[in-house]
């Protein structure tokens, strides 16, 4: 729910903080205060479009911040997983608002498009009022409260899945038959060329290998005739370094007897002739292992060529043939796999049977769901001083191709006259009437519903007296299942809030600011006194003020 709003230079507000609690808050004050420009200020941050009036007059930009609890709502919670926009310090979000009328969105103090802040803020707040940008306006959003009512957003959601696979396998079928020859004609090519390497048999590695190993063979009689050389050089010849060495250790070993400083220096010298040593021996068995092959040398020589030929062919490098064989591979295993086009058609064939089954098994709960919600909001439009109304849903057939949304068209019909047939509810119902048939499917269907702030401005539009009281107590309703702001004109619905709010405009140095106080019992007497009774508030206003307040 909305937890806290706080606004900066909008309109005429120019420094506001306001903390919210569950339950129905009234907010009321005379025309003009600015009760609808806190619903405005939320809508921005909301996602609603921004523009430079909104501006307080004399300052370089308005901001808006509203922070919602929201760690209860599993669907908020995957879309912010989802776009990486999680936080572990509850939900802001914010809009700024320039004087130039451009706007920048943040969502838990992360720049985010508008598309995205709009898409959470449905998620989060439901505003109804006279405007025609409100949800149940949308087709989406009306078969959306049928489904939820009824129970069968789970049904509706399975329903969605088998059209989107039986879409994606009827589009891979049509596919095949329209690009059949050319996937034919590269299947027989790859066929060919996944042959030629499989007859290569290029190891992982391999090039590596038979590279080292060609230049041992080619290079074996120069290899063989540098050793020798350095084993003479080292160990066999008369001038040998070990001969050498040990002629120079047998004349420093007695002299250390004189003198002790020569002991490091011998150290060292044995040293180096322990490891001329370990060379001449290593150099030795090197030598033998070095044999003249030219038989060895040929073959290596030409699996080289061989490798070097198929890399220009496939457009690769030498010891990339391997890889290169297993990307052709599955290229071709893909292939087949897509021309076999009997299995795509009875692939295609059990995704929409097994569509059909979920739709019309939908379609059936659906018609149940329409004729009862039908009925539910009729009544309840009927207590809200449209006697002669009528509500109905229409579900008008899709078939044979369906949708993601099932095999029928949800849309919501209405009439406020009797004998005048249902039309559209968006072609119909004026400002106050779409508000109080809001209001009416609001309260049938708020246990089913998903959005737990809902925000009603001046839904008492046109109405009066027993009926106002009839839409305050709908409204307290509501609100024992989810949070209700409602902008209100009139003393019978503001009495049935759980908590009221008045909104004031005054001037201060020169300029017009808009002021909110939460109102005590005393306070709320005397707000619903000024509601009953205009300017002039007398006893008997204040009475009836307190009676009001102790009815609910």
């Amino acid at each position: 729910m909305l937890v806290r709003l706080a606004i900066r230079d909008f309109a005429i507000v120019d420094a506001l903080e306001l903390e919210f609690h569950a339950g129905f808050m009234a907010l009321t004050g005379e025309t003009g205060a600015g009760k609808s420009i806190l619903i405005d200020a939320l809508s921005l941050a909301l996602g609603e479009r921004s523009g430079a009036e909104q501006v307080r007059a004399g300052r370089e930009r308005a901001e808006v911040t509203a922070e919602f609890a929201a760690e209860k709502l599993p669907e908020v919670q995957a879309w912010l997983r989802e776009q990486a926009l999680e936080s572990e310090e509850g939900l802001l979000l914010r809009r700024v608002v320039d004087s130039g009328g451009r706007s920048r969105a943040f969502i838990n103090g992360r720049a985010v498009a508008l598309n995205q802040l709009r898409d959470l803020g449905d998620m989060l707040v439901d505003i109804h009022g006279q405007h025609a940008h409100q949800s149940l306006l949308k087709a989406d959003a009306q078969r959306a409260v049928l489904d939820g009512h009824a129970g069968l957003a789970d049904l509706a959601a399975e329903t969605r899945g088998a059209f989107r696979e039986w879409q994606k396998l009827c589009q891979t079928r049509l596919e095949h038959q329209t690009h059949a020859a050319a996937r034919n004609a590269e299947r027989e090519q790859l066929s060919w060329q996944v042959e030629e390497l499989e007859r290569l048999a290029v190891a992982p590695g391999e090039w590596d290998g038979i590279q080292s190993e060609h230049g041992r063979l080619a290079h074996a009689a120069s290899l063989t005739e540098g050793v020798r050389g350095a084993i003479d050089a080292l160990a066999e010849s008369e001038t040998a370094a070990l001969a050498v060495l040990s002629g120079v250790l047998s004349r420093l070993r007695p002299l250390i007897e004189y003198d002790a400083a020569l002991k490091e220096t011998v150290a060292l010298l044995e040293s180096g002739e322990a490891n001329l040593r370990e060379a001449a021996y290593s150099l030795r068995h090197y030598v033998d292992r070095v044999e003249l092959d030219p038989a060895r040398l040929r073959e290596v020589e030409s699996r080289l060529e061989a490798m070097h030929a198929a890399a220009r062919k496939f457009k690769t490098r030498p010891e990339s043939l391997s890889e290169r064989l297993a990307e052709l591979s599955t290229r071709l295993q893909e292939l087949e796999t897509a021309t076999d086009l009997e299995s795509v058609i009875k692939q295609e064939q059990a995704a929409r049977s097994r569509y059909d089954k979920l739709a019309a098994g939908l379609s059936a709960e659906r018609r149940k769901a329409a004729a009862k919600l039908g009925r539910e909001v009729t009544a309840a439009m009927k207590e809200l001083a449209m006697a002669g109304g009528r509500f109905e849903v229409e579900l008008r057939s899709l078939l044979p191709d369906g949708s993601t949304g099932g095999n029928e068209l949800v849309e919501f019909l209405v009439t406020t006259n009797p004998g005048v047939a249902p039309r559209p509810l968006a072609k119909v119902a004026s400002g106050g009437e779409l508000s109080r048939i809001s209001l009416a499917i609001q309260v049938i269907t708020s246990k089913a519903a998903s959005v737990p702030t809902l925000v009603f401005d001046e839904v008492d539009a046109g109405i009066g007296g027993a009926v106002a009281e009839v839409v305050g107590r709908k409204l307290r309703a509501l609100g024992a299942d989810r949070q209700v702001l409602v902008v209100t004109h009139l003393p019978q619905v503001a009495a049935q809030a759980t908590e009221q709010w008045s909104v004031a405009k005054g001037t201060e140095n020169g300029r017009v600011r808009s002021r909110v106080t939460v109102l005590d019992h005393n306070s709320r007497i005397e707000e619903i006194a000024r509601m009953l009774g205009g300017m002039e508030i007398t006893p008997t206003t204040r009475k009836h003020a307190a009676e009001m307040l102790g009815l609910r």
